[in-house]
């Protein structure tokens, strides 16, 4: 009877460890590449737009510096409600981390689309500009 009672419990034990060590591979290991899967190319998006975003009003804040005028302000402005996009970015990102990304594979996920779209820009810039 104390024979059964112990195999039931190494049993139970046994159990509950290997759904422990599924539980580990899943949170290590599914986890980030489901959210990578799910949310890459929205994150390659965002990244880029908050980029390009960011860019403009660094021109636009450094164009008021040098010659303000009304003009400049309104671009400022404009260039200042439109950084609110980087909050999508910034929200975006902190759910990978909560899926497991580490800041190394955001990062390389950044990269990765900064390097796609500056190959498209640079594609629209040879073929629309002006030569003399």
């Amino acid at each position: 009877m104390k024979a059964k009672l112990g195999t039931r419990i190494l049993v139970a034990i046994n159990i509950i460890a290997a759904l422990g060590m599924v539980g580990i591979a899943g949170k290590l290991f599914l986890l980030p590449m489901a959210g990578k899967y799910l949310y890459k190319e929205r994150y390659k998006e965002l990244v880029f737009q908050c980029d390009d975003v960011m860019r403009g009003h660094f021109i636009a804040k450094n164009k008021v510096m040098t010659s303000p005028s009304e003009e400049s302000i309104q671009g400022l402005r404009a260039a200042e409600v439109s950084l609110l996009s980087c909050h999508d970015y910034d929200k975006l990102r902190k759910k990978l981390q909560r899926f497991g990304l580490t800041e190394s594979e955001l990062a390389s996920l950044g990269l990765e689309a900064i390097e796609e779209k500056a190959k498209d820009v640079r594609h629209f810039v040879e073929t629309h500009e002006i030569r003399y």
